[in-house]
């Protein structure tokens, strides 16, 4: 986009641009989301920023009626693999927070002053900047969701002093703390953030999403691969809510979310030991829920093929859900080969239940956190009944996960992941794959030995032959394209089992 089409959906106050820029009005030193309902300002005065933060480097404040900082993420993020995407999927994690700009440079593999360069120039904001801001979000969300005071709401949300925390409210709301709390939207403001505080020690998130959300689709494929212990999914669909513990970089957590969509957001109630994890915990929901993707961006890409126009008209806003722990999905997956899904469910629950680590209070059928890496490298593993090789695998994947052979963090480098993925013994191309598109949230993956999706693409009366070459038209949303088989509607057997070494874990 240019800056005379950015100005045109603000124009039209188009929502599916809200989260990929920001703009701000010189004669009211104001920042907005492009969608703000407030009368179209005059183009003269327009600036466009890239980022909140940006915009909040220049001087320009939050709008209160939009509330710009609410947005759902940009969804470049997600598919850019270069040191600017992965940094700002480890910011949106709260890495700089904890470990500092050289914590950041140091996983990244990139000098301070080279991050700090590179992401000053595409950004207009650097590494502090951009944590500031998120700060800031996650302090007005305890300030208008909590009774908390000021000051735990201040270390809560990674300040480092209360002063520092005043000064950066007032800077960004042109309120104080107090204002800030006062002027807490209604339950049904269309941009406010969440309902009035609720149930002591329960967080009420509003998870922002753009365009269309195929909800039913993804609590499907949630409710088929619950594992006992760590997830569940209650109620009938429609008004299904799926709950599961976290591990969180300071404590434990439970995350639940409803099903049916609000306008433009998911319900989501946090439970956290501690609140200096609401960052953190938001975030991994947010990747397991794919809630900063661009179906617009997709649709238009997919619809190009005949056949997969039809499935995406379907499904509009099928998502290709992440997983909130990559070592624990990469586990999960390993648990998964040449089993059915059924199978693949049953052995995860039975490994929490011998490894994983017991929650210091059970909620209802959460009972554990998913086992660390640390405490499979060694294990026997027998409790399992799984065949000494794939018992072998699994503790091999776990030391390199433990030692860091294989890293899955949120700025891990996908294609240095996979060929890590690909030198451990048992893990093959499909597992690797699919590792790489939920574990990574790789958009653009593509499983061509995938039994169900050659099925599917034969119930859609697709030729199977030259998938790799047709699939290259899908990029850079090709896990797209893969959910969408997935679903497609059965009309015919899906034909023999696959002869690889990992069995289709789809929908």
């Amino acid at each position: 986009m240019n800056e005379d089409s950015r100005y045109e959906a603000v124009r039209s106050r188009d929502a599916r641009f809200d989260g990929a820029f920001f703009f701000a009005v010189s004669t009211t030193g104001i920042y907005c989301r492009p969608s703000c309902p407030a009368t179209t300002p005059r183009r003269r005065n327009v600036a466009f920023f890239p980022t909140a933060a940006a915009a909040q480097g220049s001087g320009f404040r939050a709008c209160r009626r939009c509330r710009p900082d609410a947005v759902p993420g940009s969804a470049e993020w997600n598919a850019r693999a270069d040191v600017v995407g992965r940094a700002m999927r480890l910011i949106s994690e709260g890495v700089v927070d904890r470990e500092g700009v050289a914590g950041l440079a140091a996983r990244l593999g990139y000098s301070a002053r080279q991050v700090q360069r590179q992401l000053n120039a595409e950004l207009g904001a650097g590494p502090v900047a951009l944590a500031r801001a998120q700060r800031a979000h996650t302090a007005r969300v305890l300030l208008q969701t909590t009774a908390l005071q000021a000051a735990e709401i201040a270390f809560a949300a990674g300040f480092a002093s209360v002063r520092q925390f005043n000064d950066t409210i007032k800077e960004i709301y042109a309120l104080t703390p107090s204002e800030l709390r006062a002027a807490r939207p209604g339950k049904g403001t269309r941009f406010g953030p969440v309902a009035p505080p609720g149930t002591p020690g329960v967080l009420p998130l509003r998870l922002a999403f753009r365009g269309p959300y195929a909800a039913r689709q993804l609590f499907d494929h949630l409710q088929r691969r619950a594992v006992t212990g760590i997830e569940e999914v209650s109620g009938e669909p429609g008004a299904r809510t799926y709950r599961r513990t976290l591990r969180l970089p300071h404590g434990a957590g439970i995350a639940e979310v409803d099903e049916a969509a609000g306008d433009g957001w998911l319900d989501c109630r946090l439970h956290l030991s501690e609140l200096r994890d609401l960052t953190t915990a938001s975030q991994r929901v947010r990747r397991l829920f794919d809630l900063d993707a661009d179906p617009y961006a997709v649709a238009e890409r997919l619809r190009a093929d005949d056949v997969l126009a039809r499935l995406v008209d379907r499904h509009p806003g099928l998502r290709s859900p992440g997983a909130p722990a990559p070592d624990e999905l990469a586990v999960r997956a390993v648990l998964g080969q040449q089993v059915s899904v059924a199978a693949g469910r049953t052995l995860g629950g039975a490994l929490v239940a011998a490894y994983g680590e017991p929650l210091p209070e059970p909620a209802g059928a959460l009972t554990h956190l998913f086992p660390r890496p640390d405490d499979l490298a060694q294990a026997a593993l027998t409790e399992l009944g799984m065949p000494e090789s794939r018992r072998a695998t699994l503790r091999t994947l776990s030391t390199a996960l433990a030692d860091g052979t294989v890293v899955l963090d949120a700025g891990a480098d996908r294609d240095e992941a996979e060929r890590a993925l690909l030198g451990l013994r048992g893990i093959g191309p499909w597992t690797a794959g699919y590792i790489r598109m939920r574990a990574l949230g790789d958009p653009d993956v593509l499983l061509t030995g995938d039994v169900a999706v050659l099925a599917g693409m034969r119930r859609a009366v697709a030729p199977t032959a030259g998938l790799r070459e047709r699939a290259n038209a899908w990029r850079p949303w090709r896990s797209y394209a893969m959910h969408h088989f997935w679903n497609a509607p059965v009309t015919e057997p899906a034909g023999p089992r696959p002869t690889t070494t990992t069995e289709s874990t789809g929908p």
